[in-house]
């Protein structure tokens, strides 16, 4: 392990120690860590019926940390955004996951590609809370969500590896020369079959495709594609949850 991977390591584990010796008021809290090595734009979205914290995006710098609550039975999806620029109006742009160019997303969803951290902290039948990360969307960034001290039954999900590095030439996005994005195979090809859509909206007609077995076989622990094994769905009960882009190996 390096110098750097293990000072990343003691830091975040020194922020799970700290953030487990204090009690949380009404719901629950996300702890948001940039562990890449540049400045990103992490971007948020209320589930339907749901309220979007902090307008729904903001600038978080490189080994920066932000604390986001949310309340109780709160659904939702977090993004990171990258290579942004923005004006002193809060309108620019982003090389992945950019939201109608605004640096708040105020409702607006993120471009694909990016990588989906998605969540339901319980429901009127269940206290359970059930979280994901998806590639359906593809993949912009690693990320992972875990739950503050851990807990029963509460597992880690994550997409930990680069997959620009090793995505196919026919779903690569680039930014000045650079590999920014890796598409899914439903962004690339536009049709029914590849989007889980139409004839093929139902998990007997829609199978995995090859850039689905790939991003499965890196990233086990994330949804590969709209029907992929439910056992990347994480249950927990936890009042604090950290996402980390980046996150050490």
């Amino acid at each position: 392990m390096s110098l750097l991977s293990f000072s990343s390591v003691l830091r975040l584990s020194l922020l799970l120690y700290l953030l487990a010796s204090f009690p949380t008021t009404n719901g629950e809290q996300l702890i948001v860590v940039n562990n890449c090595n540049e400045s990103l734009w992490p971007g948020i979205l209320g589930g339907a019926g749901h309220s979007t914290p902090k307008d729904g995006g903001f600038l978080l710098g490189s080994g920066e940390e932000a604390v986001i609550d949310v309340p109780d039975k709160w659904s939702g999806r977090i993004w990171g955004r990258q290579g942004c620029s923005f004006d002193n109006d809060g309108k620019g742009s982003c090389d992945t996951g950019d939201c109608s160019g605004l640096i708040r997303c105020q409702g607006t969803g993120g471009t694909p590609p990016a990588t989906m951290v998605e969540m339901t902290l319980g429901s009127s039948t269940s206290p359970l809370h059930f979280y994901d990360v998806s590639l359906v969307d593809g993949f912009n960034l690693p990320v992972s969500m875990a739950p503050v001290g851990g807990g029963v039954g509460c597992g880690v999900a994550s997409c930990e590896v680069d997959l620009n590095i090793c995505c196919p030439s026919a779903l690569e996005v680039r930014s000045n020369g650079k590999i920014v994005g890796c598409k899914s195979a439903c962004l690339a090809m536009q049709s029914a079959k590849y989007c889980c859509t139409g004839d093929y909206a139902n998990p007997k007609t829609c199978k995995p495709t090859l850039f689905a077995h790939l991003f499965k076989a890196i990233c086990p622990k994330a949804y590969s594609y709209a029907f992929d094994d439910s056992s990347s769905l994480n249950k927990c009960r936890a009042s604090r949850y950290v996402i980390t882009f980046c996150p050490p190996k």
